[in-house]
């Protein structure tokens, strides 16, 4: 499987009731953040519950990343878990966790 199978793999596997609720982001894969490129993932947009109308807003965005992730996890399987937890990781963001709420659900 490729990098972008992975994060495909883990959004394919996300249970109905959360995918369905999935509205106005798009996941994408970027090479690193340019500002911290040690980061895995990023959230970039408003939490849905602080979200009004958003009626002509873009749609927010979750980037997970090749590099760091790669270079972290050379091991197959190591890797595509570490993509699964980033994913639920930025997910969690979006639907409006903070960092703690993420950590005691066992998402770093």
């Amino acid at each position: 499987m490729t990098f972008d199978d992975h994060v495909r793999a883990a959004l394919d596997e996300l249970p109905p009731e959360l995918a369905a609720a999935l509205t106005n982001v798009a996941v994408v894969v970027e090479e690193e953040n340019p500002d911290d490129p040690d980061l895995f993932g990023l959230y970039h947009g408003v939490p849905l519950p602080e979200r009004g109308d958003m009626t002509g807003m873009h749609p927010d965005k979750i980037s997970i990343y090749r590099v760091p992730l790669e270079e972290s996890f050379p091991d197959t399987q190591e890797l595509r878990d570490e993509i699964r937890i980033t994913v639920l990781h930025e997910l969690a963001h979006y639907f409006g966790l903070d960092e703690d709420r993420i950590a005691e659900l066992g998402y770093k």
